[in-house]
């Protein structure tokens, strides 16, 4: 190791500069920063300090506040934020859809059915329930579906767009669906797999701040998943970002939440069915 990398290495965060960046990361985007977080906020931007060759967070903090450095609050929020998903987490949610969401669709002559993936992460989510919609509609083809996923980090989101995955990320997958919608890498020793052309194509990807005052969609969607996003909100914040979501949700639209999130005493437009499951006033 030679001493530059030493210094990189060794730099600290002071709790000055810690109180600066976790306001910050709260105010602008919503992500509670407590004090025992700092080890882990210092370790995630260390990335970035070594990036930019800035050899001290006070520095780093300097440029991130300053008007060279508006860029870098995006690259800052691809080390921060927390992304985990897998395929087919939490089923209960996709066996609702199967059971329930597009039966009915179907029962009232719905042509399509769009769905909202929030906080979708590296995109696990979002071919999930295209690969849950896709099957069915093979027994009931007078169905289409759009996927809008839409993340914080730019990082996750261009793994969401490339749609390729470990091999053994979709080990949970069953194998008929796993031959059906996902290509094998031609190199043996390259132990990956790529999502179809076909399902890629039913799904669109795009970053979002669930902080903005308002989201840019055009559009209204019959479902919308929010799961495992809010859990990083304190909870004026989720139920300040759960009303922004259902205006953008139909009218007896459905909408999921992760096994760890509630909408207990939250004055939003949301009727509990099941837990985790819920539907649009």
């Amino acid at each position: 190791m030679d001493e530059s990398s030493r210094v990189f290495f060794n730099v600290q965060l002071s709790d000055k500069e810690f109180n600066l960046l976790s306001n910050y990361i709260y105010s602008e985007y919503g992500i509670k920063m407590p004090p025992a977080k700092k080890v882990m906020l210092q370790s995630r931007l260390q990335k970035r300090l070594r990036h930019l060759n800035i050899p001290t967070f006070k520095e780093y903090s300097d440029y991130v506040f300053s008007t060279k450095g508006s860029e870098e609050a995006i690259h800052m929020m691809d080390v921060v934020s927390t992304n985990k998903t897998d395929f087919f987490r939490e089923p209960v949610h996709f066996d609702f859809m199967r059971e329930v969401i597009l039966p009915e669709a179907v029962a009232n002559n719905q042509r399509s059915i769009k769905i909202w993936s929030a906080g979708c992460s590296s995109g696990e989510e979002a071919y999930t329930i295209a690969m849950t919609i896709s099957e069915y509609a093979e027994m009931k083809n007078n169905i289409d579906f759009q996927i809008i996923g839409t993340d914080i980090s730019t990082v996750v989101l261009k793994n969401a767009i490339e749609a390729i995955y470990k091999e053994e990320k979709t080990d949970v997958i069953p194998m008929t669906l796993k031959r059906k919608y996902f290509l094998k890498s031609r190199d043996p020793q390259n132990k990956v797999v790529r999502v179809i052309p076909a399902l890629r194509s039913k799904v669109k990807f795009g970053r979002l701040n669930f902080m903005e005052s308002s989201y840019p969609m055009n559009e209204t969607f019959d479902v919308v998943f929010c799961r495992n996003t809010l859990i990083y909100f304190d909870r004026e914040t989720q139920e300040s970002v759960i009303n922004k979501l259902c205006r953008h949700l139909k009218p007896n639209g459905y909408f999921f939440l992760g096994h760890s999130e509630s909408i207990t005493n939250m004055n939003v437009p949301l009727n509990h069915l099941k837990p985790t499951i819920f539907q649009r006033k």
